[in-house]
């Protein structure tokens, strides 16, 4: 395995991981960044450097965004973005995988792409429930400026700096998992 194969891979769980955040946000990255020649795609999916996928994710990027700070609609939100983080996440791994045969991109991109963006999109979908029950949907424009953030963060790393994505995405999981710890019933 190459170094070249090995950063696409910390790409692609990066972006996997910021789809877990927003769905469009590190498609929206990927398409910026393949469109100024920052960072080459599989022929397969050259498309997504187009003008045409850059203006049309910019605009599902600003649109689900905004959608998120609307109180009680990001819940309905959550209930589509779950399965559609999964697909995002799933594509953006298999569209920067370099190198390797399908079957070990398929795999790694269902497994640690979709994985990883649905295991944070669940996350974030039990804590803005949470959100709601809590402070009545009065937090959630904060939780969801948060979360854009962290999408917006760990997708300029991911394609700047893909090591440092990696590094982050660890921690944001060990995060999500320590917070699981502390609330999961206790057995007796």
């Amino acid at each position: 395995m190459t170094s070249e194969t090995i950063i696409s891979i910390f790409l692609g769980i990066g972006l996997s991981a910021s789809a877990g955040f927003r769905v469009f946000l590190p498609l929206f990255a990927l398409s910026l960044a393949a469109y100024f020649n920052v960072w080459q795609l599989n022929d397969s999916w050259v498309w997504i450097g187009s003008l045409a996928a850059v203006l049309t994710l910019g605009v599902a990027t600003i649109a689900e965004v905004f959608a998120y700070f609307i109180p009680w609609f990001d819940n309905v939100l959550d209930s589509i973005a779950i399965p559609l983080a999964a697909i995002a996440g799933t594509a953006v791994m298999v569209s920067t995988v370099a190198d390797l045969d399908p079957v070990i991109t398929w795999s790694l991109a269902i497994i640690a792409g979709g994985g990883t963006a649905s295991a944070i999109k669940g996350a974030n979908a039990a804590g803005r429930l949470t959100s709601s029950a809590t402070t009545g949907g009065l937090a959630n424009p904060i939780v969801s400026t948060v979360e854009t953030g962290t999408a917006v963060a760990v997708s300029t790393a991911s394609i700047l700096v893909p090591p440092i994505a990696i590094i982050l995405v660890i921690l944001i999981l060990i995060f999500i998992f320590s917070i699981y710890r502390k609330i999961r019933p206790k057995r007796k």
